[in-house]
């Protein structure tokens, strides 16, 4: 048995000791007097559990600690709790919201701050005269503000003046009417009576103010709260923490709406885009999406450091977030609306399916000068490519479909009796065979005669646009430009539409590629007026195989499934691939005739070129060329020739005098560019020195003058008389001796 002595050391408060009663063995069972204990069997460590201050203080304060966990979720999820978040929206923030969008539009209406904002602006901008502009209206506006500042100091006085000489007015008026009330009615007391009108109606406003002025308070306060409410709904941005999470529905549409588009950009996986969303961005719609053909356009404002050429990177993703193939999704960035993303989104397999019948196909002409229908774009509207003033580059791998853009284009042209077609290929294939017919030249083949006979017609195209220049200045008319009228009074000024298919193998010539450069673009440049139209068409889209400057030159660029975006700039553009028009996208073999094309429409594109098929068991060309043959034959008009000019035919000396012109001289080295332009065939090779001859000949040798060699128009003139004559009296000695 243990008593208290024994634990005196331990300081602990001991149980209760119960002593049992003892039985003994030899004793009968007898009834036994004794205390009954209720308890319950415990160990070692619950005892001390339960008998220790310490772990019973440690229970409560876990005990506390579950509280404040359970109290601070609860508070947590109330606060955070949708509804919450909206009547702190309704009824706090957007009228708190409303009163910084009413007090920053009183600053501006009474201050500079949108002045230097614009001036701020223009000088960024390096509009001189916008800044002269609004530095005036600063100066302007501050004087005005100074001028009212020294009105309101001068008004007290000039408000007690105007009060005074009012009341006594006043008092004076009423007291004349209550004479003649007075005399009128002869009661004495009518002299005050006006006076005591005025009185009582004085004291009936502040009695109707004072009585119902309370309600005229909280009507107005209504009233002033609600317009507060509406502008900070309207114009103000909520904090991320207030802002209304709508939750995207599970499901996926179809159709991209603004919904599904924030859905499908939420989900894009781009950092910053990622990160404006968690915060709270709420997007601004530029343009709410619409129906618009065969698809949906929406165009929105992107967050900060959210570029449109980040959002058409990941073309693909957004494709598969609309529920499209990337084909049918189309990020674009308008070039007057920086930082705005144009959204074009077709109907599903709208892109994948066949593209309607060539209008042309069964019946029909053509004008050279208004255009032919050559694809549809992606809204499924008719495409018109012109031909009048108008080049063409075309690109794309090899099986990209890019030559059914350009049959159809020849189709179309062929289809006008009046136009002349030729056409280079430098390379062996029959995409154009079935033409053949109705063309004028039809070149096929990469040997070096093929090589050489493309850089004959490009030379001869270098004096054909000369000389059709001549005649069209000859002409004269407001302005020098080819007409249908013209063309058809004079075969030299036919529309001719001339093709370099495989174009790459004569710009990459070792020994005529750089001379081949420098006549395309000469020639793509000055041929737009004379009814001459070039198409140069290439599966190489680099800047090795294409003229620097061409994309530039060519009025449109066609550019199929190209493999990267410095090809895809190559033909659409510098920087196009940035924003968002690019063919990188597109596969061959699977996307074969839709091209990224700039230069049919204000901006660039997709479109999807008609196929004319001519196949096994199938033939759509041949009918459509019988078709132009007999258009032709109709009109009368028979095939002609193009004329090469060699040195036999040429006349060196009535050519310089048609290079000098009105000039009274000019230098030799001017001459010789005027002449090989005339006719490169014959003057590419001529010399300084080969001039000099020539001319010393005739007695037209140049002279130095003004520090340069100098040939004048005077002697030129002077030799060809003299020519002319020798050859007149040659022909009367000739006479003569018949």
């Amino acid at each position: 048995m243990t008593t208290e002595h024994d634990n005196e050391h331990t300081g602990e408060e001991l149980a209760r000791v119960h002593y049992l009663p003892t039985h003994d063995a030899t004793d009968s069972a007898r009834p036994v007097e004794a205390e009954v204990v209720e308890g319950e069997l415990v160990t070692d460590e619950e005892y001390q559990r339960l008998t220790s201050q310490k772990a019973q203080a440690i229970a409560r304060y876990q005990g506390y600690k579950h509280d404040l966990v359970v109290v601070g979720r609860l508070t947590r999820r109330v606060a955070t709790h949708e509804r919450t978040r909206a009547v702190l929206r309704h009824a706090v923030a957007y009228p708190v919201a409303g009163v910084g969008v009413a007090w920053r539009r009183w600053r501006d209406t009474h201050g500079a701050g949108r002045y230097e904002r614009q001036m701020r602006a223009a000088e960024a901008a390096g509009d001189e005269e916008k800044l002269r502009y609004w530095q005036e209206a600063d100066v302007a506006e501050k004087q005005r503000r100074h001028d009212r500042v020294m009105d309101w100091l001068r008004a007290p006085a000039q408000w007690i003046k105007a009060a005074a000489i009012g009341a006594a007015g006043m008092a004076g008026l009423l007291l004349v009417l209550g004479i003649i009330l007075a005399i009128n009615s002869g009661e004495l007391a009518d002299v005050v009576a006006p006076i005591s009108g005025v009185v009582h109606a004085i004291a009936f406003v502040v009695w109707f103010v004072v009585t119902y002025g309370v309600f005229l308070l909280l009507g107005g306060t209504a009233a002033g709260i609600a317009y507060l409410y509406f502008q900070g709904r309207q114009h103000a941005e909520m904090p991320s923490w207030l802002a209304s999470r709508a939750t995207p529905a599970e499901g996926r549409d179809t159709v991209p709406d603004e919904g599904a588009i924030l859905a499908a950009l939420r989900e894009l996986g781009y950092g910053p885009l990622t990160r404006a969303f968690k915060e709270g961005w709420q997007p601004r719609w530029v343009s709410p999406t619409t129906r618009v053909g065969r698809g949906y356009h929406t165009q929105l404002l992107l967050p900060r450091q959210v570029p449109v050429e980040e959002i058409a990177k990941r073309k693909g993703v957004l494709a598969h977030n609309l529920l499209r193939k990337p084909i049918e999704v189309w990020p674009t960035e308008p070039k007057d609306q920086p930082g705005v993303l144009d959204l074009w989104v077709a109907d599903q397999g709208i892109l994948t399916g066949p593209v309607d019948a060539w209008p042309l196909l069964h019946e029909g002409s053509t004008d050279y000068f208004t255009g032919v229908p050559v694809a549809v774009d992606a809204r499924g509207e008719q495409i018109t490519g012109k031909l009048m003033a108008c080049n063409y580059l075309v690109a794309g791998i090899m099986g990209s479909g890019k030559s059914s853009l350009v049959i159809c284009l020849l189709l179309g042209a062929m289809l006008d009796p009046l136009v002349d077609i030729d056409v280079h290929v430098l390379a062996y294939n029959v995409d154009y065979d079935p033409m053949k017919p109705r063309l004028r030249t039809l070149v096929k083949g990469d040997e070096e005669e093929h090589i050489e006979a493309a850089m004959a017609t490009l030379r001869n195209l270098v004096g054909e646009v000369s000389e059709r220049g001549r005649i069209l200045e000859e002409l004269g008319g407001e302005e020098a430009k080819l007409t249908r009228d013209i063309a058809e009074r004079d075969p030299r000024m036919r529309p001719r539409v001339v093709v370099f298919d495989e174009v790459h193998e004569l710009f990459t010539h070792k020994q005529h590629g750089e001379e081949a450069k420098e006549l395309a673009l000469k020639v793509t440049k000055k041929a737009r007026k004379t009814g001459i139209t070039l198409l140069w068409v290439t599966p190489d889209a680099d800047a090795n195989s294409l003229p620097r400057g061409i994309s530039k030159t060519a009025s449109h660029r066609v550019a199929f499934a190209i493999n990267d975006h410095q090809g895809n700039d190559a033909i659409l553009g510098t920087g196009m691939h940035k924003r968002g028009y690019s063919a990188t996208t597109l596969v061959a073999g699977e996307d074969v005739g839709t091209a990224m094309a700039a230069g049919f429409a204000k901006v660039p594109g997709l479109i999807r070129s008609h196929y004319v098929r001519k196949e096994k068991g199938l033939d759509e060309i041949t009918p459509v060329v019988e078709r132009a043959l007999a258009l032709r034959d109709q009109a009368g008009i028979t095939a002609t020739t193009p004329k090469l000019l060699d040195a036999a035919e040429a006349d060196p000396l009535a050519d310089i005098a048609a290079v000098l012109g009105q000039a009274p001289r000019m230098k030799t080295r001017e001459v010789l560019q005027h002449l090989a332009e005339r006719n490169p065939a014959v003057y590419r090779d001529w010399t300084p020195q080969r001039l000099t001859a020539y001319l010393a000949e005739h007695n037209a040798a140049p002279y130095k003058t003004e520090g340069a060699m100098q040939v004048s128009a005077a002697r030129i003139r002077e030799a060809l008389t003299e020519r002319n004559h020798n050859d007149d009296t040659d022909t009367d000695d000739h006479d003569d001796e018949d």
